[in-house]
């Protein structure tokens, strides 16, 4: 029967307000709702003790609750924890838990698998199976969130969408998603902890513009060549590197938020002088940072991390430039929790 109910949490509280409307219910009673579904992820209408019995059966006659669940998790010797999450549909996705120093970063997922196969990406190695709802993307940060305080005493500070999936091809739910986590009515985390990446899909980067968003934009580039961005990312080829800069510049321009380059040192691929250049002449074009990011080894991928003595001169060049550059080493590689090594490993 819950597959024939339409899932409440898909509804805005505009569209709560209405349906309470409809049923001659007063519509403040689609704000205590909200509250309970969004503030305190309540999934049993039954137990939204606000509300009238006869509410909560009509609550519970009319609409389900999907949601998805903490399947299993797994702790780094660098204090990194990998989640397993279960869908109602017998599928997982992946999230982690990134403890440094005073920060506590959520890196969660917006799809199920992913359709971009970069070739660098355990993920990319798996099929597209589906966009995750507003709902299930929330529940990530929910439930990390509260395994951060019963292990660590500390809420999470930050939230990176840069887990499995391309965010910007699950738009809708990912912003959907990033309202309720920021609503005062829901977990009220600033957006300027929020962090969204995308490999680079130029028009969703425009239209997000126009909505003046107050979360930060990482680019997923780690090449500023277009014909090696395009051997290692085949998103290249339909999201070109001139029309991806001429998105970022109309974003930074829109929203005064200055973009950070993700970008993944490969040896022999992309960290020679020539590419270092390419990457500070493609930086100049926009006020932005960049990080870089050491490789983390995925079975079966043919590449390798870059020397030290590569990386440094490297990011060296990128410096003498006056480009903001930080390095990030890899963390929970052990548990197959690193950046690019998402791949479900234990998926059933």
């Amino acid at each position: 029967m819950n597959k024939l109910r339409p899932d409440i949490r898909s509804l805005s509280k505009l569209q709560i307000e209405d349906f309470f409307s409809l049923n001659n219910k007063p519509k403040f009673r689609a704000n205590q709702v909200y509250e309970w579904l969004w503030k305190h992820r309540v999934l049993d209408f039954n137990l939204m003790t606000s509300l009238s019995i006869d509410d909560r059966l009509l609550l519970d006659s009319t609409f389900s609750i999907n949601s998805l669940t903490l399947h299993d998790y797994k702790s780094s010797l660098d204090g990194t924890v990998k989640f397993l999450f279960q869908l109602n549909q017998n599928k997982v996705v992946e999230g982690v838990l990134i403890p440094h120093r005073n920060r506590y970063t959520a890196c969660i997922s917006s799809q199920a698998g992913c359709s971009l196969a970069c070739t660098f990406c355990a993920t990319g190695k798996l099929k597209l199976y589906k966009n995750l709802s507003a709902g299930e993307i929330y529940d990530q940060v929910f439930l990390i969130n509260e395994f951060s305080l019963r292990k660590f005493n500390k809420p999470i500070t930050n939230i990176v969408y840069m887990g499995m999936g391309e965010p910007f091809l699950n738009s809708t739910n990912v912003l959907n998603s990033i309202s309720h986590i920021t609503s005062k009515q829901g977990l009220n985390i600033s957006a300027k902890r929020i962090t969204v990446s995308t490999a680079g899909i130029v028009k969703i980067i425009k239209r997000i513009a126009d909505l003046n968003p107050k979360f930060n934009l990482a680019i997923s580039l780690h090449s500023a060549n277009d014909k090696v961005r395009t051997k290692i990312m085949e998103i290249n080829k339909s999201n070109s590197l001139k029309d991806l800069a001429i998105a970022i510049d109309y974003f930074y321009h829109k929203t005064k938020i200055k973009p950070t380059y993700e970008y993944i040192l490969l040896n022999g691929i992309n960290d020679s002088i020539q590419d270092a250049k390419d990457l500070i002449d493609f930086c100049k074009k926009t006020p932005s940072k960049v990080n870089l990011i050491e490789y983390n080894q995925v079975a079966n991928i043919p590449y390798q991390k870059s020397s030290k003595r590569s990386t440094k001169i490297f990011m060296d060049l990128l410096e003498k430039n006056k480009i903001l550059v930080k390095f990030r080493r890899s963390r929970g590689e052990d548990i197959g929790a690193a950046c690019g090594q998402l791949a479900t490993q234990n998926k059933k």
